[in-house]
């Protein structure tokens, strides 16, 4: 980029956020009739003929999916794999506000797991936005009023699998283009759904639910053709906080359709998450200007 076009990027940002919604409205109605295993099984196939339509229109076909990181794909769609199939479970399980708040904590254990899994420093602002974001865990999940429910462990542990995938798509990016990731995403968790799906039969969808899935398959891949392409427009610091308007945006979807009360104690702790998300970009930056 030779210059920042901040106004470009909140564009692209409200079309992945449009995404993110139409996929969470989807996939709540499909989880009526089928389980995360079945549901990804049609997203994934869906991705793929549609990534796969594309490589062939394209000047050089599918030579772009050609790689010679063939475990970094694996290790990646593995976790990717979970996370999606988690959050997928939560999104049937808890409200829309708490998901989406406790999916903010991805960019912390992004912040606490790359030391290790990619050499990079531990930093004073990496630790205080992995204790503002526990912080805000413990203000959103709120264990001492309630239980912990298996709806917020797998919103958590799905934001850890979103991690893991980040950590291993950023050393991925370094040797292969985008559609090359999302073809061997796609190929990859179509395999490990059918495999997961088979046992129990895979139903047809009723007529009422294939819409849905055609808006849960394509969207998967809108939303990450829009934040790639706002990330084109302005760095990562930039970009990066334009995304939790998705808590709002959802919340209200949630009051609105399906009638989820609203609770400003959850805006409570993903203020404190988000807080921690900000200290973790501003001191990035810093270390990067040094």
């Amino acid at each position: 980029m030779d210059r920042s076009r901040p106004l470009y990027a909140a564009l692209w940002m409200l079309g992945a956020v449009a995404s993110f919604s139409a996929m969470v409205v989807a996939g709540r109605e499909i989880q009526l009739e089928m389980n995360t295993f079945e549901l990804m099984l049609y997203r994934s196939v869906i991705g793929w003929l549609t990534v796969a339509a594309i490589l062939a229109r394209g000047r050089t076909g599918f030579a772009q999916v050609r790689t010679a990181h063939a475990g970094l794909h694996v290790k990646r769609n593995l976790f990717h794999f979970a996370g999606q199939n988690l959050w997928f479970y939560a999104l049937a399980t808890i409200p829309l506000a708490q998901l989406t708040a406790l999916e903010f904590t991805n960019p912390i254990w992004v912040a606490l797991l790359a030391p290790v899994l990619l050499s990079e420093k531990l930093t004073r602002p990496r630790v205080a936005a992995a204790a503002l974001g526990f912080l805000g865990v413990l203000i959103v999940a709120r264990p001492g009023s309630a239980p912990l429910g298996p709806g917020q462990a797998a919103a958590l542990l799905a934001a850890t699998g979103f991690a893991m995938n980040t950590i291993y798509t950023k050393q991925i990016m370094r040797f292969d283009s985008v559609l090359c990731v999302l073809f061997w995403m796609t190929l990859a968790q179509s395999c490990f759904s059918l495999a997961l799906a088979l046992p129990g039969g895979i139903p047809l969808p009723s007529a009422g639910l294939v819409p849905w899935i055609l808006v849960v398959g394509l969207t998967g891949l809108t939303a990450h053709y829009a934040l790639t392409s706002a990330l084109s427009w302005a760095p990562a610091s930039v970009v990066a906080p334009m995304e939790f308007i998705r808590l709002p945006v959802l919340a209200t979807l949630g009051m609105l359709v399906y009638g989820e009360p609203f609770d400003p104690v959850v805006f409570l702790g993903a203020g404190a998450i988000v807080l921690g998300n900000l200290v973790n970009l501003r001191g990035e930056r810093t270390r990067t200007a040094a």
